[in-house]
């Protein structure tokens, strides 16, 4: 997928699951390991929608009844790379769709005065360049972490990268789409914005700190 200036419109997975699930996520009441399992669980879901394009090849078979045609997946091989710390409550539910992924982490913090991002950490897979990338991050809310970590993975020398969050707000939607019009965004909403301090809502709180229950 080569860079362009028309935005690619965010995909918003409606399904009845994933609404259900998003819902009981938002919950204050929800516990630590409810949240984990729910944000897996909408993962493996996420994942499902992201990779529906993945191309495909046919290959002759054997079933314990005859020979048939099946499809395999075809073409490049992927990579999922978590933004730290919260991504990594992403990756489980990614990995149990698709085990052979590689994996890479960049670490970013938000400076709480200028909201830009600070890089702390990255490693990345040493062939990333040869493979197509899901980049994930529980929340899109000013755009700045996603979009400095996409640069990032681009740098690397990745030419398809798709994005993959549990909420977004309009404003990170916008940046995202200035800045990386190329890179199709896969989430479970959008919601009505940000608050003074950045902060995703109605959204789910902090989801790292929900994640690792450090709140």
């Amino acid at each position: 997928m080569s860079e362009t200036n028309t935005r690619m419109a965010p995909i918003v997975v409606d399904h009845p699951l994933v609404q259900h699930k998003l819902t009981r996520l938002r919950q204050a009441s929800t516990s630590t390991a409810g949240f984990r399992r729910l944000t897996r669980e909408l993962s493996l879901l996420l994942c499902y929608e992201a990779t529906r394009d993945l191309p495909t090849e046919a290959v002759e078979i054997e079933t314990p009844v005859e020979s048939t045609t099946g499809r395999t997946l075809s073409g490049k091989k992927l990579c999922f790379i978590s933004i730290l710390r919260a991504g990594n409550g992403i990756l489980d539910g990614m990995l149990d769709l698709v085990p052979a992924a590689r994996v890479g982490h960049i670490g970013l913090y938000r400076d709480h005065d200028t909201l830009e991002a600070i890089e702390y950490y990255m490693k990345l897979p040493d062939d990333v360049a040869e493979r197509d990338c899901i980049v994930v991050d529980p929340m899109l809310a000013t755009g700045h972490s996603a979009a400095a970590a996409i640069d990032r993975v681009k740098a690397a020398g990745v030419t398809n990268i798709i994005f993959v969050c549990l909420l977004g707000a309009p404003e990170g939607m916008d940046y995202m789409a200035a800045r990386h019009p190329d890179v199709k965004i896969v989430t479970c909403s959008i919601d009505r914005g940000l608050n003074e301090k950045g902060y995703i809502v109605p959204g789910l709180g902090d989801a790292g700190d929900r994640l690792f229950g450090t709140r």
